[in-house]
C-alpha cells in the first residue's frame, strides 16, 4: 500500500495530537485525578498508535501503544497517576515528537527505538516505582550523552572536514594557495542544541570567519545551512594568510557556538583518502550506524533513501518535503467562496454582454465596473477569512517550555496567556513561533530574577510571564511581558560607548527607550559580555530581523526593576493591502494606509531646523520631516515657495512626515516581492502593478523612520 499520498494529513493530525497532549498532561499535573483529562489522553494516544500504524511506522506504534496501555490502567482504576509519571509521559512525548520531525524532514521515523522510555512505561505497568526509571532516563538524556557527544565530536572533528569531497576545481584552488604560501585550516562548528535558529547562527559565523580568509567549501553546502537542512554540525575548508587560533576565536566568539574545532588541513591527505575508500566506508557509518545522527533525523540520510522518497514527498521545492502548509477551513466560508465566483462569472458575461451591445451608454458600462469591483472585494475579503488562523496553534507549545524551564533554571514561573484566538494569515503564523520562543526564553532566563532575589525586593517568589495578542487595526499585536528586572539603560549605555557603538556625544542625547534599543543592533546580539549587563543580548538581532522579514516591527519598552516588555506588530497579511498612491518627480509609490496617521499640508514657513535637521510642530507635537525624493533620489517637481504635502506615519509611539508631490489616492493594490537579488534596498518593501501595467514600488515606512 502507498501511504506517501497520506503523509501531509498524517503530519498535521500527529502535530495537532502531540499539542492536545502537551496540553492534557499539563493539566494532568494539576489534577492527578481528573477523569476527563485521563480518557482525553488515552483517546489521543490511541489515535496516534492507529495513525502510526497505518503509516507503517513501528517504533512510534510501539511507544503509542505502551502509553494507551498505562491509561488503560489509570482509567481502570489500578495505577494512579505520580509526579515521576508525568516526567515520563513528556520523555514520551518528546521521543514522539523527534519521530514526527524525522518524519517531515524524510518520510522516515529513524532507528531510535527509545527503549528506556518504554521499559520505564512498563514498570509503571508492572506497578514499580516510576523514579529509578526517570533517573535511568534522565541521566544519559542530561549528562551523559553531551559529554559523550562532545568527547566524540572533538575526537573525530578532523575527520569531519576530512570527509568533504572535493571536485577537481576546489583541489585546484587548494593547491594553488599552498604553493603561494597561503595556510589551508580545515574547521568544524558545533552550534549549542539549545539554539533556536541555527541557520542565523552558522551565517554569523560564515561572516567571522570571512574576516580572515576565503571559505572554498563547506559541508553541508550554504544553501542547505540556510534552509535549516544541517543538523547542529559543520565543517568549512579556509584558505587564509592568518594564523589558526584568530579564526577559532572568531568563529567561537559566536553565541550559541558550543565549540569549534581546527587544524592545518594536509592537501595531499586529503585527496589521498578522497581516491581511497576510507571517507566512503567512514560516511556510510555516520549515515547508517551512529545513533546520534539517525534518532535526530539528519539531513545527511542516504542518498539513495533521500531519492526514492523525494518523488512521493516533495512538491516543486526542489526536495524539501511541502508539509503542514494547509488549513483546516469551515465548510460555510468555502460557501461563501463559492457563490462569490458565481457572482463574478455573472459580472464577467454582464460585462460582455455590454460590449457586444451595439449603443451601450458609459452610465450602464460604469455600473457594471462598479458591480464588478463589489464583487471582487468580497472576494478578496473571503479569501483572507480562508487563509486566516488562530496564532493558538503556536503559543500552545509554551505552557511546555516554561515548566521545563523552571526546572531547568531553578526558578519559580507562571505563564499567562491571552488572545490566543487572535488570527493571522498563515505565512505569518508559520513564522513566528521561533521569535517568540527566543524572547519568552529570554524573559525566563535573564529577565526574571532568582528566587532569592525576589524575595528580597518584596516581589511574589513565582515570576510572572505574559503573552498577550490583539488585533488593532490592520495588524495584529503581540506582547511579551515579564516582572523581572527590567533593563539597565546606564549599563548598556556604558558598553554602546565601550564597543564603539555611539559616542559618548551621541549619549548624552539619546533617551533611555533609545539606548534600550541598541540591544536589537547586530553588534550587541553577537557578543555574550552584553548578557551580563543588560541580560538581553543573545539572539534579539535575529528576532528583529525575523519579524522585519514579515513586515513587521519590534519594540521595547522597560522599567529598571519592574519589568520589561517586548511589543511585536505584523500587519494581518502579507497579500493585498489598502495603500495610499502618491508621486515624487515622475515616479509612482505606494505607502500602506495601515502606517498612515493624517496628511498634511505644511507652509515652508512651517519648517523649521533642530540639530540642522527638518522638522515641523503640529498640535503640540515635534515631527521629522523625511523628504522622499531625496532618500530616492529623484529630482522634485516642486518648487522651494510651494506648500508641502507631508504624509504622517507612525511607527510605535514615533511619528514621522514624508514629504511627497503629489497625491494620488488610495488604492488596493497587490504586493509582489522583488525577490532574492533585490534585497539590500530595505526601505522598497515589495511591487505592485497598476491598472495601466505600470510597475510602481512599495515604500516601507518602518525602515524610513
Amino acid at each position: 500500500m502507498d501511504t506517501s499520498q497520506y503523509l501531509e494529513i498524517f503530519l498535521d493530525e500527529a502535530k495537532e495530537h502531540l499539542q492536545n497532549l502537551n496540553t492534557q498532561i499539563l493539566d494532568l499535573e494539576q489534577e492527578p485525578e481528573n477523569m476527563d483529562t485521563i480518557n482525553e489522553i488515552f483517546r489521543a494516544a490511541h489515535s496516534l498508535k492507529g495513525m502510526a500504524g497505518t503509516m507503517g511506522y513501528k517504533r512510534m506504534q510501539t511507544l503509542t501503544h505502551d502509553m494507551e496501555n498505562v491509561f488503560s490502567e489509570v482509567r481502570n482504576g489500578n495505577i494512579t497517576v505520580q509526579a515521576s509519571t508525568i516526567d515520563i509521559l513528556f520523555q514520551c512525548l518528546d521521543a514522539l515528537e523527534e519521530y514526527v520531525n524525522n518524519i517531515q524532514e524524510s518520510a522516515d521515523e529513524g532507528t531510535n527505538e527509545n527503549e528506556p522510555i518504554i521499559k520505564a512505561l512498563n514498570q509503571i505497568l508492572n506497578g514499580s516505582s516510576a523514579d529509578e526509571p526517570k533517573q535511568e532516563k534522565e541521566e544519559p538524556k542530561k549528562k551523559a550523552e553531551p559529554e559523550k557527544t562532545k568527547k566524540s565530536d572533538e575526537e573525530n572533528g578532523k575527520q569531519k572536514w576530512h570527509s568533504i569531497k572535493l571536485d577537481d576545481s576546489e583541489k585546484h584552488v587548494l593547491s594553488e594557495a599552498k604553493s603561494k604560501g597561503m595556510n589551508v585550516y580545515g574547521l568544524s562548528v558545533y552550534i549549542e542544541e539549545t539554539c533556536i535558529l541555527k541557520a542565523a547562527r552558522a551565517f554569523l559565523v560564515f561572516k567571522a570567519v570571512e574576516d580572515y580568509g576565503e571559505i572554498i567549501v563547506s559541508q553541508p553546502s550554504a544553501q542547505d545551512i540556510e534552509d535549516e537542512k544541517f543538523e547542529y554540525e559543520f565543517s568549512l575548508i579556509v584558505v587564509s594568510d592568518q594564523p589558526l587560533e584568530p579564526i577559532l576565536k572568531a568563529a567561537k566568539s559566536v553565541s550559541e557556538i558550543q565549540e569549534v574545532v581546527g587544524d592545518v588541513l594536509n592537501i595531499e591527505a586529503g585527496a589521498d583518502k578522497e581516491n581511497g575508500t576510507e571517507v566512503h566506508k567512514e560516511e556510510g557509518t555516520a549515515v547508517e550506524t551512529s545513533p546520534k545522527e539517525v534518532a535526530k533525523g539528519v539531513p545527511q540520510q542516504t542518498a539513495t533513501k533521500k531519492e526514492n522518497k523525494k518523488s512521493q514527498t516533495a512538491k516543486s521545492t526542489g526536495g524539501k518535503p511541502v508539509v503542514n502548509r494547509t488549513v483546516r477551513v469551515d465548510i460555510e466560508k468555502l460557501d461563501d467562496l463559492m457563490n462569490l465566483v458565481s457572482e463574478l462569472i455573472i459580472a464577467k458575461n454582464s460585462l460582455v454582454s455590454q460590449t457586444s451591445t451595439e449603443g451601450t451608454s458609459a452610465t450602464s458600462f460604469n455600473e457594471q465596473i462598479e458591480y464588478l469591483e463589489s464583487v471582487t472585494t468580497n472576494l478578496h475579503e473571503s479569501v483572507m477569512k480562508v487563509r486566516m488562523v488562530p496564532i493558538e496553534s503556536v503559543v500552545n507549545k509554551f505552557p511546555r517550555m516554561i515548566r521545563d524551564l523552571q526546572k531547568k533554571l531553578n526558578k519559580k514561573m507562571e505563564l499567562y496567556m491571552t488572545g490566543e484566538d487572535t488570527e493571522l494569515d498563515r505565512t505569518v503564523v508559520d513564522e513566528i513561533g521561533d521569535p517568540l520562543m527566543h524572547l519568552l526564553r529570554n524573559a525566563a532566563d535573564h529577565g526574571l530574577e532568582t528566587n532569592e532575589v525576589r524575595k528580597e525586593r518584596g516581589k511574589p517568589e513565582i515570576g510572572s510571564i505574559f503573552l498577550d495578542a490583539y488585533q488593532d487595526g490592520n495588524n495584529v499585536v503581540i506582547e511579551v511581558r515579564d516582572d523581572g528586572n527590567g533593563i539597565d539603560a546606564e549599563a548598556v549605555k556604558e558598553k554602546a560607548i565601550e564597543r564603539g557603538t555611539i559616542t559618548e556625544e551621541q549619549a548624552m542625547k539619546m533617551s533611555d527607550k533609545e539606548i534600550i534599543n541598541l540591544l536589537l543592533l547586530p553588534s550587541f546580539s553577537t557578543a555574550k559580555e552584553v548578557t551580563d549587563v543588560s541580560g538581553r543580548g543573545v539572539g534579539l538581532d535575529v528576532v528583529k530581523s525575523k519579524i522585519e522579514a514579515l513586515s513587521g516591527e519590534v519594540e521595547v519598552k522597560s522599567k529598571l526593576g519592574e519589568g520589561s516588555t517586548w511589543i511585536i506588530r505584523l500587519p494581518l497579511t502579507l497579500a493585498i493591502i489598502q495603500a495610499l498612491m502618491v508621486s515624487i518627480g515622475n515616479e509612482k509609490y505606494a505607502i500602506s494606509l495601515g502606517s498612515i496617521q493624517t496628511i498634511e499640508d505644511i507652509t515652508p514657513q512651517d519648517i523649521k531646523l533642530v540639530e540642522n535637521k527638518e522638522v515641523i510642530h503640529l498640535r503640540g507635537t515635534v515631527i521629522p520631516l523625511i523628504r522622499l525624493n531625496e532618500v530616492l533620489d529623484i529630482e522634485s517637481q516642486g518648487s522651494a515657495d510651494d506648500n508641502l504635502i507631508v504624509v504622517i506615519v507612525k511607527k510605535g509611539d514615533n511619528l514621522a512626515g514624508l514629504v511627497v508631490d503629489e497625491l494620488m489616492g488610495q488604492q488596493e493594490i497587490v504586493i509582489k516581492s522583488l525577490g532574492k537579488y533585490v534585497n539590500k534596498c530595505k526601505i522598497i518593501s515589495g511591487a505592485t502593478i497598476l491598472g495601466d501595467g505600470e510597475v510602481a514600488l512599495i515604500l516601507d515606512a518602518n525602515t524610513l523612520f
